[in-house]
Order: structure tokens, then sequence, then C-alpha cells
């Protein structure tokens, strides 16, 4: 594993990823342009979230099984079609389909993650993990900032047909510089599907770490989701130039990506998510007393994106600790919930911004959390029963 692959990777990664990012600072920009109400818009993050969690299901475990080079090489093809018809897209309804589309699709990050992971020695697997996770959530935040600047000056189609062409030219780039791998199970498609449900029951850190990370993003995508609807009132007025750029504001946040997976090389990965999703938790405080600051804003994006780049370095790191047999479908798995809970929160942020404005994107976000903490507590309690002596 060289260097100059984990770097080509972890940009691979975020180039991939961006593309499900794209949407949230121009969902203004499409409401106007198709005539819609916001909540109508809300739609299109949520499709798509739920695209990626369908192609995650349905075609990252096949890492698993078929050889790796090609299948992210095949998907990243798919993607820039599926971006292309967004651009083309006549009304809401065509624009919901694309981005459904371009979901499923954009799953290449999720096969390079566990072929990282397998190319690495073990003691070496945090780091390389969090440098290649910095990539992802990076190209997430730059997505934003990006699309943002785009949608204002050549406005929203421009940003897709953009998007495809870079996917294109990474498939090509991939295709040159990746390793061919060799598949680790030999299985029918249908035994491989079935043994999902088998891997669910009998891992019981995929549980945990699934719902944790679920309720972790949920938060995350209901505050940026609606973000642009904040940015658009009093008191700040701003257009989807300035929404991207809090992207921007969040790369403080993912740069510590290494610094949290030498951490959990060292420490515990348990201890690394309890942190992450304890500083999630202040930034939704942060924005709840201070969202109407600009000052507040920026302080509260730089714990959120740390908070949440925290919890997923240490939960991947937790599932790449089991056998590695099962890595890819264990990644399917975890990051199907992941995105589930992400188009849950898209969904309730949505809910809340229409009902209560600010104050109920953050409360409802604050209850996700919640949620993440009542799953430590239910774990530990059912560990430390699992270890107590027979009277």
């Amino acid at each position: 594993m060289r260097p100059y692959l984990i770097w080509i990777m972890a940009i691979a990664c975020g180039t991939t990823v961006a593309n499900l990012y794209y949407n949230q600072p121009l969902l203004a920009v499409i409401a106007a342009g198709f005539h819609v109400p916001d909540r109508a818009v809300g739609l299109i993050p949520t499709a798509t979230q739920v695209g990626y969690a369908v192609g995650i299901l349905l075609f990252v475990p096949l890492g698993d099984l078929l050889e790796r080079r090609r299948l992210i090489v095949m998907m990243s093809v798919i993607s820039a079609i599926a971006l292309g018809l967004a651009a083309m897209s006549a009304n809401l309804s065509w624009m919901i389909v694309a981005s459904f589309g371009i979901g499923v699709s954009a799953i290449a990050s999720h096969i390079l993650i566990p072929f990282a992971a397998q190319l690495t020695d073990p003691q070496d697997r945090g780091r390389v993990i969090g440098t290649i996770m910095s990539g992802l959530l990076i190209g997430i935040l730059v997505a934003r900032t990006v699309s943002g600047a785009v949608g204002a000056a050549l406005g929203w189609r421009s940003m897709y047909w953009i998007a495809s062409g870079l996917t294109l030219g990474l498939a090509l780039l991939l295709f040159q510089v990746l390793p061919q791998s060799q598949p680790e199970l030999t299985a029918s498609y249908r035994q491989l599907m079935r043994s999902l449900v088998r891997i669910v029951r009998e891992q019981p850190v995929l549980r945990e770490v699934s719902v944790i990370g679920a309720l972790s993003f949920g938060a995350f995508s209901a505050f940026w989701s609606t973000l642009v609807f904040l940015l658009a009132q009093p008191p700040y007025h701003y257009g989807s130039e300035v929404a991207g750029l809090f992207g921007l504001v969040g790369v403080v946040g993912a740069v510590a990506a290494p610094v949290v997976g030498k951490l959990s090389d060292r420490r515990s990965p348990k201890l690394t998510t309890k942190i992450g999703v304890t500083i999630t938790t202040s930034s939704f405080l942060v924005f709840w007393a201070l969202g109407y600051h600009l000052w507040g804003l920026i302080v509260g994006v730089i714990l959120l994106d740390l908070g949440v780049q925290s919890t997923q370095i240490s939960n991947q790191a937790r599932i790449y600790s089991l056998p590695a047999a099962i890595h890819g479908r264990l990644n399917a798995l975890y990051i199907m919930f992941y995105f589930v809970g992400g188009a849950i929160g898209s969904l309730l942020g949505a809910y809340g911004w229409s009902h209560w404005r600010w104050p109920g994107v953050c409360g409802v976000s604050l209850l996700m959390l919640l949620g993440a903490f009542a799953v430590f507590v239910h774990s530990q309690r059912n560990r430390s029963l699992r270890v107590e002596p027979t009277k």
C-alpha cells in the first residue's frame, strides 16, 4: 500500500461521495427553477440518500464476490450517466428519479475503503482508513462550496454537468492505477445476500455501531439539508454561494480524521466514538443558542464535522477488527444503515424547519443524538451483564 495509492484512493472517495451533496446548497435555486415549495425539494436529498442506501445494500457486498477494480470503475461510469440525466431534468419528478440514480451508483468509495483495509497491515489500518476518510469527508464538505459557487455563477444544471465529467475522468484514472483484487468469497449472489441477515444477527458490534452511526449522520443531514433555508432568512439573506462556503469551515474538523484514526489504534475505538457523539451534541447546542450569529454557525459547523468524522472513523475501525472475509458485507451493512439514518434525518430536518424553523431542526437533531447515547448505555449494560460472575 504505497503512499501515492492511499492519496489517490482518498481523492477518489472524496470525488465520488461529493456527487451526493452537490444538491444541498442548490435546493433553494432548484425550488425557484421548478416553481415548487421548499418542502418539496427536500425530497431531492432524501431520494439521493435512500438510493445510496439501496446501492450500498445491493452492490457493495459484491466487493467480496467480484474483482474490485472492475466493480469500482463500472459504478463510476454509471454515476457519471446519472449525473448527466440530473442536469437534463425537465421537472422535479425527473430530478428526484435522477437523484435516486446518483445515490445508487455513487458507492465506489465504500468498495475502495475495504479494499484499502485489505491492502494495509493491521497495525496501520486505523491511520490509512483515517486518511482515506479525510478525503471522503473533505469531498462532502468541498462539494457544498463548489456547488454553491457554480450554482450562483452558472446555474445548478452546470454543476451536474461538471460532476458528470469529473466522475468519468475518475473512472479512467482508477482503471489505470488500482491493483486487481482476488475475490475472497465463492458463492452465488443469492447466497451472498442471504448471508447479510446472518451477519447482522451474529455481529453485535455491527448492530451497535450501525445504530450510532445512523443517528449521528441523521443529525448531520438534518443540519446540512436545512442550512440553505436558514441563510436565506433574516438576519442573513444569503444565497447558495454563502451556504456552500460553510463546507470549507467544516474542513477544519475533517482534517482531524488521521489523528482520530491514530488515537483509535492506540486507545479504543469505543472511546473515540463516545467523544465523537459528545462533540456532535455540543454542536447542536451551539446552533440552537447561537445559530442566528454568523460566528456561532461557524463554531457549530467545525464541531459538527469533527464530531461526525470522529464517530465515523471509530465505528469503521471497530467493524474492520471483525473477520476480514466479511469486510465488504460489513461495510455495506454499516453504510446502508448510515445513509438510511441520513435520509430520515433529511426528512426530519425539513419537518422541523417547516413547523418550528431553526429550533425545530436543532430539536430533532438532539433527539437523534440522545438515541445514540441510549445505545451506548444499553450496550454497556449488556456487556456488564455478560461478564458478571454467576452467584
